[in-house]
């Protein structure tokens, strides 16, 4: 294998590593209104388990509200009784059209839990980050043992340690942007 060969397989990786944090702190609600927050809620429609948004419409109309307007009426039911078993923390009411779910004002002590989850998906994330970095130094040494020459393999440790970094600080800025959504009152 070569340097750019391990040193890309790392960066890949730890991009997922990010990328899967991003994902994750969508689904965490900071008090505004986000269709994001019915991504794991599905609903049987037409003998399939499907997503919320695969049979309804679901808007934000305004920052404290969503709404779902079921593309089948008979499924208002189905869909309303699918968001109180997942758990999301909400309540829906429906008025026979749609079903609109008011966010309800976050307190102090229920941000300050979305930050300590927020701050255990990003050390999941870092470890992932670490991880990537591990098996890309092992690769340089598995490789210089067969041959590489010592310098180069060096250099691609310390190329690792420096990609590391910057997907840290990346990480770092993500997880300082949510925290301050989630505490801004």
């Amino acid at each position: 294998m070569d340097t750019k060969t391990i040193l890309n397989d790392a960066s890949t990786r730890m991009q997922k590593a990010v990328d899967h944090l991003e994902e994750e702190l969508l689904n965490i609600r900071a008090g505004k209104a986000s269709v994001n927050v019915l991504n794991g809620v599905m609903v049987e429609y037409y003998g399939s388990q499907v997503p919320v948004s695969g049979a309804a419409s679901v808007t934000v109309p305004d920052a404290k509200t969503i709404l779902i307007q079921p593309w089948d009426k008979n499924l208002i039911r189905v869909i309303e009784k699918a968001i109180i078993d997942s758990n999301i923390g909400l309540t829906p009411s429906n008025n026979g059209e749609q079903i609109r779910l008011t966010m309800p004002p976050l307190t102090e002590e229920r941000r300050k839990e979305l930050v300590k989850r927020s701050r255990g998906e990003a050390e999941t994330a870092r470890v992932s980050l670490r991880n990537a970095r591990r098996d890309a130094i092992e690769t340089f040494k598995k490789a210089q043992k067969e041959g590489m020459p010592e310098d180069e393999a060096k250099d691609g440790e310390t190329q690792v340690q420096k990609i590391l970094d910057k997907f840290s600080k990346s990480l770092d800025e993500i997880l300082a942007k949510k925290e301050k959504e989630i505490m801004t009152v």
